[in-house]
This record gives C-alpha cells, sequence and structure tokens, in this order.
C-alpha cells in the first residue's frame, strides 16, 4: 500500500523523536510542520518514483541526484529558525522542494543550482505551482550569492569538507547557517553555524548524516539534495 501525504508526516514526527537526543528537538516548530504539508512532495519527483513520493527517503530526479528525505528537509528548515521576514539563501535546488518549503515560512528564498537543467526545471516547476517568492539561479554555489546577501538563514543540501567562509560572511548578525560536513561517502555531521551580532561564530555538531558531495574547483559539480539522516 502505497504511502499518502499524512503518513509522511506522521514519520517525520516519529523520527523526530526517535534523534531528539542528537538534535535536541523531540518535535518541530509548528509553522515548519505546516509548511511540510502544505508542499505535494508528489509534485517534486517524475515517473513511477511518483508512487514513493511520501516515503521518507532520497529519492531520485535525475542527472544522478535525489530530492532529500523528507525528514532532513524539516529538521535543516528547523534548525535555521525562520520567520516570515526572513530572506534565506539554498545551496542545492535540485527539484525545487526544499525551496518550496522555505517559501512558506519566509519572505524571499534565493537558491543556486549547478546543473542547468534541474535549474530550469525547478524554475518552471515552482513557477506553475504559484511560488512567487522563489528565485532560482544556475551557478556554482559554493560562493553563495553575494548580490542578494545578506541572509537571514543558508541551508547548504551538499557535504562540504569544510565550513565555506564564503557562506558565513553572507549570513547576517544572528543568523544560522545549516550544512552537512565531511569527506564524499565517508562519516559526515550536520553543523549548525550560528553568527553572533559582533559576527563571531559558534559551531554545533548536530548529528551525523549522508549526503553527497560539494566539490570545491573550476569544474565543481554542486550535488543536489540527497539528504538523510544516520543515526543510530
Amino acid at each position: 500500500m502505497y504511502k499518502n501525504q499524512e503518513h509522511m508526516l506522521s514519520t517525520i514526527l516519529q523520527e523526530a523523536k526517535f534523534t531528539a537526543s542528537y538534535t535536541g528537538r523531540e518535535a518541530f516548530d509548528e509553522r515548519v510542520m505546516q509548511a511540510m504539508q502544505l508542499v505535494n512532495r508528489k509534485a517534486f519527483v517524475s515517473g513511477d518514483n511518483k508512487d514513493f513520493a511520501f516515503e521518507n527517503r532520497p529519492l531520485p530526479i535525475g542527472h544522478g541526484q535525489t530530492i532529500s528525505q523528507p525528514y532532513m528537509v524539516a529538521l535543516m528548515t528547523d534548525l535555521v529558525d525562520v520567520t516570515p521576514k526572513s530572506i534565506v539563501l539554498e545551496i542545492g535546488t535540485g527539484s525545487g522542494y526544499q525551496a518550496a518549503v522555505l517559501s512558506h515560512l519566509v519572505r524571499q528564498v534565493y537558491t543556486v543550482e549547478k546543473i542547468p537543467e534541474l535549474a530550469e526545471s525547478a524554475r518552471q516547476r515552482l513557477e506553475a505551482l504559484g511560488y512567487k517568492n522563489v528565485e532560482v539561479r544556475s551557478d556554482s554555489g559554493y560562493h553563495g550569492w553575494k548580490e542578494k546577501a545578506p541572509f537571514d538563514a543558508i541551508i547548504v543540501t551538499a557535504a562540504a569538507t569544510h565550513i565555506p567562509q564564503s557562506l558565513v560572511d553572507q549570513l547576517k548578525p544572528g543568523a544560522r547557517m545549516v550544512i552537512p560536513i565531511g569527506l564524499p561517502h565517508m562519516y559526515q555531521e550536520l553543523m549548525l553555524v550560528a553568527k553572533g551580532k559582533g559576527g563571531t561564530t559558534h559551531t554545533d555538531s548536530v548529528m551525523g548524516v549522508s549526503f553527497v558531495p560539494l566539490v570545491i574547483g573550476d569544474d565543481e559539480d554542486l550535488i543536489n539534495p540527497n539528504g538523510s539522516s544516520n543515526a543510530d
């Protein structure tokens, strides 16, 4: 029997309780869960994968990329603690699912996608679905989106070997960034970076995760959402 949206939301709540010892959060903000409910994940996958859209796991979206596990989308969204006035940067648009969730919570979402075909399909999908406060750019995300900075929050959906200073610089004082850090296909940690009012940063490890790599260089391939939890 195929899952539905209600089952997906229930699974997210269950996993939030299961991972509370790592995240410190037994439940996510009500606004985050409402946004997860409002966004139909099925609209962001295609073909036979639509039958599995509400399962709590990554799914292929083409070009060797995936849409993130719903729980991970909810967790990362909850961690950055946005408000209706927030301006948010996402690195790794993928199908546009994370951006759509954020759009229900904030004033404006800027999202960067390395693969032009995915960027264009996400742009068209988000426009067709009526998301007017999301702007998609096809470019490398490692250096952020300086022209639109500073941001109230940044969500990075690919694993870097270190926290890019370019992204830290684009955070407003008092803002947060969530980013997976670790070597490709090895142990990674989801990190929460908080920028203080004076510009200093404080970094906490949230939990072990599994993301594809954010590669640095002229020929870098910014991989899109492939996030899942790795809690035992």
